[in-house]
């Protein structure tokens, strides 16, 4: 183990940072780290230090960073113009991959950001079922929009289905237009819903919650009842989309949706998201065919936009080819099964949770199976494994490994031996 340069370059951006930014931070990552730039599967920051990089922009670079590819769509179109306000080729394209790809999408509206593909998905499930509620998962994060901030990691949950704010700065009265179940208990969500299907405009959840699969039967089932009261079902795939499958995780569970979201992957590595899903919901955006009064507007001036959408195609395009997703599970498979060998050789109790492409350890003896299980783990044992992750040159998020297909064999060996150092380290 090296220990990390710290050059005088990064000490003064750093206080920038505290002087101009609150908290001293952009507001996502918690560390000090000031990145410079990234390649393949690994990113250097300003001091010029290495990292095999499992954070991936928090998902986006599944093809690792600087794609040649990716890059040389982007060159060609940036000099064409980055931005119109105005339907171009690329959108439509990207619109009509989706479309072949998801099973759920008959239809296709960008957004810039998830937490607007969450917001507006929500939305147009008011909108066509004319109902107020949305019921969605305790635990599960749909963005940073008011609905989604509900019971997002609740510290102290309160009796199912009464949702409590994870934000300052939310109305009052969005508690009453949101219900909460627990992830993976079908028995208590089922008769939430059949208790409420009145009043609901639709259910949100992620498919794989976090870092928490489904149980079987849990997806199948939650379809079934949305389907006998004719509530829209939306997946949340910001995360799943093009990730675990190239029809995102509908297609890898094998549940089809009503509505998804999308985001992350879809643009590669640039600001859009996208709401999809059947025609009859996604026709309240269309001002052509709905009542007066009962359209859907929704405007963005970055919507759809050129570079965004030819980067996204591009990536598409590149996922498609044949063994992409292979070599990407191959190479998490190898991870999470190392992992959890050189904990139990440790003798830590500790549970690695996740499926291949994403997944992260809870320090804890129990089943992880929904968001109450993930508060027994230990969290003070997990942030000092990531710090010392961090010291032997691997970078992940506060929790998740994103694999990329960029990872090598130099990669994965270099994050095996600095898992196995830190596991020591642990133990003591």
């Amino acid at each position: 183990m090296s220990e990390r340069i710290v050059t005088d370059e990064e000490r003064a951006l750093r206080d920038k940072a505290n002087r101009y930014l609150p908290g001293g931070s952009i507001g996502n990552m918690s560390n000090d780290l000031v990145i410079r730039e990234g390649r393949g599967g690994r990113v250097w920051d300003v001091s010029g230090n290495e990292y095999v990089d499992f954070l991936l922009g928090s998902g986006p670079m599944l093809l690792g960073h600087v794609h040649p590819e990716v890059v040389a769509a982007v060159r060609e179109q940036l000099e064409r113009g980055s931005t119109f306000f105005a339907d171009n080729e690329h959108a439509i394209q990207l619109a009509e991959e989706i479309c072949n790809a998801m099973p759920c999408a008959d239809k296709v509206r960008f957004a810039s950001s998830g937490s607007e593909a969450t917001f507006f998905a929500m939305r147009a499930a008011r909108a066509f079922r004319k109902r107020d509620k949305i019921l969605k998962f305790e635990g599960g994060f749909h963005g940073m929009n008011d609905y989604a901030l509900m019971s997002m990691g609740p510290s102290q949950p309160l009796e199912f289905p009464l949702p409590t704010p994870d934000s300052a700065g939310i109305p009052k009265a969005v508690e009453s237009e949101m219900l909460i179940a627990p992830f993976n208990d079908l028995e208590t969500t089922t008769a939430i819903i059949e208790r409420h299907h009145d009043e609901l405009a639709g259910v949100i959840v992620e498919a794989f919650q976090r870092l928490i699969p489904p149980k079987p039967g849990f997806l199948e089932g939650l379809r079934e009842v949305t389907q006998q009261y004719e509530i829209p079902l939306i997946f949340d795939e910001v995360v799943t989309g093009f990730r675990f499958a190239y029809g995102g995780a509908q297609e890898y569970y094998g549940v089809t949706p009503d509505l998804c979201s999308l985001g992350k992957v879809v643009a590669g590595g640039y600001p859009l998201s996208a709401v999809a899903g059947r025609e009859e919901i996604m026709a309240q955006f269309d001002p052509n065919v709905t009542q007066p009064g009962e359209h859907l507007p929704q405007v963005g001036t970055l919507s759809g936009n050129p570079i965004a959408a030819v980067a996204g195609l591009t990536t598409l395009n590149i996922l498609k080819r044949e063994g992409t997703y292979e070599k990407l599970f191959a190479t998490g498979r190898r991870l999470m099964g190392e992992l959890q060998r050189l904990l139990d050789e440790a003798e830590l109790p500790a549970k690695v949770v996740g499926e291949p492409p994403l997944f992260d350890v809870f320090f804890t003896t129990d089943d992880v199976t929904d968001h109450r299980s993930t508060l027994r783990a230990d969290k003070a044992l997990f942030s000092e494994f990531n710090r010392l992750l961090l010291e032997r040159g691997v970078i992940k998020g506060s929790s998740k490994f994103y694999v990329s297909v960029a990872h090598t064999e130099e990669d994965v060996q270099h994050t095996i031996d600095a898992m196995s150092s830190a596991i020591a380290e642990l133990r003591g």
